[in-house]
């Protein structure tokens, strides 16, 4: 399961690892906590004459995610209501009450999320990262929204998104330097030490699958065109391989680089 801010997420960020696994037979999910209305619709900003607004955006935005997750062949989709760059500001109780059940309904093995830095700073993606971290601790606790009646489930393995300096350099050789700009603080991505990187799994295999589903998200499509314009060299950074932190298992551990997030379960 991955549970992730924003449509687009789910096809730059993890497209190689869903598409990957659902090829090999895995049942995968996908949680996304906004239908991204705030975004920009082909390269036009909000104001402009050219941008159909916002609810209409959601409505295109939301098509162009379920034609994604379905050619990465996610089979349980969730689309929760939250407002696009309003997802730091949301109830944290309420929110992870609202995503935990979803963990206990489809019992995943492992569950992927954004870093805490939330890859450039975006606060959608920390904030994703702080509910989803805390809905796979709540949906271990039997205790926790008993009056449900929904049985505990607890995760075997939670891993955050961890890209390292050669990830970074493909894609703002791609898109320019990637920021956000955060109560007038611009931050800057900052990539992970390989050293600490716990799992780096091959997807060279999925890299087609992948610009499939990024090629779903026509609205945001200007800002992706470049991405097929990049080096062999940052090709092979950007698709061949997606790493992860290991945040938690309860079957494996160690220093030991893993090349599966289902190491110790298979």
């Amino acid at each position: 399961m991955a549970i992730l801010a924003h449509p687009d997420d789910e096809s730059l960020g993890f497209g190689g690892t869903l598409a990957k696994y659902a090829a090999e037979g895995v049942k995968t999910s996908l949680i996304t906590a906004t239908r991204g209305q705030r975004g920009r619709f082909r390269g036009h900003p909000r104001d402009s004459a050219e941008h159909p607004g916002a609810e209409a955006l959601a409505v295109i935005r939301e098509r162009e995610l379920r034609d994604a997750a379905a050619e990465l062949g996610i089979s349980d989709l969730t689309i929760l209501d939250y407002m696009d760059s309003e997802l730091d500001q949301v109830s944290h109780a309420a929110a992870t009450a609202e995503i935990a059940p979803h963990i206990r309904r489809l019992r995943p093995d492992v569950v992927i999320t954004f870093g805490p830095e939330g890859a450039y700073g975006h606060p959608d993606h920390i904030a994703i990262s702080q509910l989803a971290t805390a809905a796979v601790m709540a949906a271990a606790d039997p205790n926790f929204d008993a009056a449900r009646g929904t049985p505990a489930h607890r995760v075997s393995k939670f891993y955050y998104l961890a890209w390292d300096a050669a990830l970074w350099a493909a894609y703002e050789a791609a898109f320019r330097a990637l920021t956000s700009t955060v109560d007038g603080v611009v931050r800057q991505a900052t990539p992970w030490p390989s050293w600490a990187l716990t799992t780096v799994i091959d997807t060279r295999d999925a890299w087609a699958t992948v610009w499939r589903a990024v090629s779903c998200h026509q609205s945001q499509i200007t800002a992706y065109e470049k991405l097929s314009q990049v080096t062999p060299e940052h090709q092979a950074a950007l698709w061949g391989t997606q790493s992860f932190y290991r945040v938690l298992s309860f079957v494996n551990g160690g220093r030991q680089r893993e090349t599966d997030l289902f190491e110790g379960l298979r």
